[in-house]
């Protein structure tokens, strides 16, 4: 159940008149009163005889006492409580002691003998009612109704648990400001899909990732066709910056321009500049990714370096200090924004969900301890140099490899924030998984298919000895592996692995002892992505020349020689 409260109106006419209207973004139906302040107040919806003017006159009685000057300027006060789509329909009784709570824990009408406001709930729909009210109480005097939203909130937690309804996630102070409604309503009139603020807030964090320092960022602000105002003091010092959307305008044309933090409390410079004055020293940047048999630059060399940077980043969280761990969960966001903006069609929505959704659980009460996370953000800085991705080839293996590290990446900061008890940024983490899981099966689907017709054509000695190496280095997980599609794929890798001059079990064991498995859609399918970064392998092989038959004999001479030093003999088929 959310409370949206907007206590900024000045016409309680023009209110009721949306309310018992047709309605603009959704149908009105039988619009009517629930609940009001005296219970006997006039209802346009359900009395022929009573008009909006007759309540509204009703309601603002003890505004229009008040002597001219001391009448406040903007005194409608407004909230909407809706139910979560998964509830069952309340009736009208229900929804007038919901309202009456509403309005006694946020102050509008305390109750308990103490002089409240005049207000009224009117419900047009089955699943929300909207309550207006005036802000004077009948005694002349503003309401205590300080952090109106905040204590609307709380109560609305506390009648979630009492009605059996869903159980909405707890706020901490923490998330991004919501769109208005008038902003939304603006945004339904221009054709827009989202609000101004949120399309700024997009386009200011995706500015931010990897970039190294004000002029890069305000270079990336101005490229995506922002307006930008800056702030500056008369020492010439910069100390703040608004951004517009060029085309959002207000009633005299003017751009509507949005400050930084209302985009995000992590959006405004002195936030924004904490990440770039911890980026210079060498502070636990993490061990070299393995040689690599790709290109050195590129969109697929910035995958492989993001998949290592993850790798890192998920021991930190796991094990590291808190403030270290807030600061790897940030900057993953800094990643996932950087992912999206430079991979493939097929994969690029369900990424950007990702990151959008991963936008809330970037930040909580656990201030970041910057420079620590250094290896991530030059990871988001690479794949924004690194230029726009293939969504086939290396380019689009290396986007695989990466997402599915990035996905336990996400994971561990989903149980990060669960033992905190930050539920709404343990549930935002919980979506982005979800769209990282789509986005992976987009992008895996060609070069694990490839992997998976090379693994099929291998003979069946070699297959018999991969089954034997499996058993022998991740015994506990070898029945499961074998019993899933993915084993071909595995087993090509295996092959390539000894290739390329390492001991397959031994890396195998390596990469299985690692990190968890348990949220894998496909075991094999990590253990092959493992396997190929740790061995700095091509993450594609679909336009390799197979040479799956020497490969074959040089592991069987291998298993011969094994063998061999063990006393025992093999007979070749």
């Amino acid at each position: 159940m959310i409370p949206s409260v907007n206590d900024s109106g000045s016409r309680t006419i023009g209110l009721l008149a949306y309310l018992y209207g047709p309605g603009k973004l959704e149908e009105h139906t039988d619009p009517h009163l629930v609940a009001t302040f005296d219970s006997m107040s006039p209802d346009p919806g359900r009395d022929p005889n009573a008009t909006l003017k007759d309540l509204q006159q009703l309601l603002d009685q003890p505004v229009m006492a008040l002597p001219q000057h001391a009448r406040p300027a903007k005194h409608v006060w407004h909230t909407s409580v809706r139910a979560d789509p998964r509830d069952r329909i309340l009736s009208d009784e229900e929804w007038a002691g919901i309202a009456r709570r509403i309005v006694a824990a946020t102050g509008i009408d305390p109750g308990d003998g103490q002089p409240g406001c005049r207000w009224a709930a009117v419900r047009h729909a089955d699943d929300h009612i909207h309550i207006v009210a005036t802000l004077v109480t009948e005694d002349g005097h503003r309401p205590d109704d300080y952090r109106s939203g905040t204590r609307a909130q709380a109560e609305a937690r506390l009648i979630e648990k009492e009605l059996g309804l869903h159980e909405v996630a707890p706020g901490d102070g923490t998330a991004a400001q919501r769109p208005t409604s008038a902003e939304r309503h603006k945004a339904e009139r221009q054709g827009r899909e989202r609000t101004a603020r949120e399309e700024l807030r997009e386009t200011v964090r995706r500015a931010v990732a990897g970039a190294a320092g004000e002029e890069e960022f305000f270079d990336r602000l101005a490229a995506a066709g922002l307006l930008i105002r800056k702030r500056v003091a008369p020492s010439g010092d910069l100390l703040g910056y608004k951004v517009a959307l060029p085309d959002d305008r207000n009633k005299d044309g003017e751009p509507v321009y949005f400050p930084g933090a209302r985009l995000a409390p992590d959006l405004s410079l002195p936030r924004i500049r904490e990440r770039w004055s911890a980026d210079t020293g060498d502070q636990n940047a993490g061990p070299v990714e393995p040689p690599s048999r790709t290109v050195p630059g590129g969109p697929s060399a910035a995958r492989r370096r993001t998949a290592s940077a993850a790798w890192q980043a998920l021991i930190v969280i796991e094990r590291g200090d808190e403030a270290v761990a807030a600061a790897h969960i940030a900057s993953a966001g800094e990643v996932l924004d950087a992912l999206a903006t430079t991979s493939a069609a097929h994969t690029r929505a369900e990424l950007r969900a990702a990151a959008v959704a991963f936008e809330r659980a970037s930040r909580s009460h656990v201030r970041a301890e910057r420079g620590h996370d250094r290896a991530l953000r030059q990871a988001a800085r690479d794949l924004v140099h690194g230029g726009p991705a293939l969504g086939r080839g290396e380019d689009g293996a290396s986007t695989a490899m990466a997402i599915d590290m990035l996905f336990f990446l996400v994971t561990a900061a989903i149980h990060w924030h669960a033992k905190k008890g930050h539920a709404q940024q343990a549930e935002a983490a919980r979506r982005a998984a979800e769209h990282l899981r789509a986005a992976y099966r987009a992008a895996a689907s060609q070069p694990l298919g490839a992997l998976y017709q090379r693994g099929r054509r291998l003979g069946r000695p070699l297959l018999q000895r991969q089954n034997a190496l499996l058993r022998e280095a991740v015994p506990e997980l070898a029945e499961q592996v074998l019993a899933e599609p993915g084993w071909y794929a595995l087993a090509a890798t295996l092959a390539d692995v000894e290739a390329a001059g390492h001991d397959p079990a031994d890396l195998l064991a390596a990469v299985a002892r690692r990190r968890e498995l348990a949220t894998a859609d496909s075991v094999s399918d990590v253990l092959v992505w493992r396997l190929r970064r740790s061995a700095g392998l091509p993450a594609d092989t679909s336009d390799t020349v197979t040479t799956d038959r020497a490969t074959e004999r040089t592991a069987d001479r291998s298993g011969q020689r094994a063998q061999s030093r063990s006393g025992t003999r093999q007979r070749r088929p």
